[in-house]
């Protein structure tokens, strides 16, 4: 199956999908996807997730954007990197996606202050995203 995609043929909920499929098999902990579409009018999709380990931060987010440019052909509009990998994001426009540091992420709760905003389900962006694992 040929992955390589322009970026008109993918949507942000498929690239949220995907994107949380590629930080699942980099070992990603507790995943999420915000829709945030309807109360916000910078992003349609958050991505958030937590590492144990500094150096996973910065891991993930390499694999994210390398998987992501291989198989939609897509770079980050805008990269943000805390110098020590503590909390790091990659905004593709429609689809933000912040990798934090474990205590990080339970220090500034990004999911609390989003509460108005839909969860999707890992079952549903599981599913969404099943062609693109790497451990078919």
């Amino acid at each position: 199956m040929e992955k390589e995609r322009t970026e008109q043929e993918v949507t942000s909920y498929k690239l949220a999908c995907v994107i949380a499929r590629v930080l699942d098999e980099k070992l990603a902990k507790d995943i999420t996807i915000l829709n945030i579409s309807n109360v916000s009018s910078f992003a349609d999709y958050f991505v958030i997730c937590s590492a144990e380990a500094s150096t996973q931060v910065k891991a993930m987010t390499e694999a994210v954007k390398l998987k992501i440019k291989e198989y939609f052909g897509r770079q980050p509009n805008r990269i943000e990197n805390d110098t020590r990998n503590r909390w790091n994001l990659l905004d593709y426009s429609d689809v933000v996606v912040h990798i934090l540091h474990k205590e990080e992420r339970e220090t500034y709760a990004i999911e609390k202050f989003w509460n108005h905003a839909f969860s999707i389900s890992t079952d549903e962006w599981m599913k969404e995203s099943e062609e693109y694992s790497e451990y078919k």
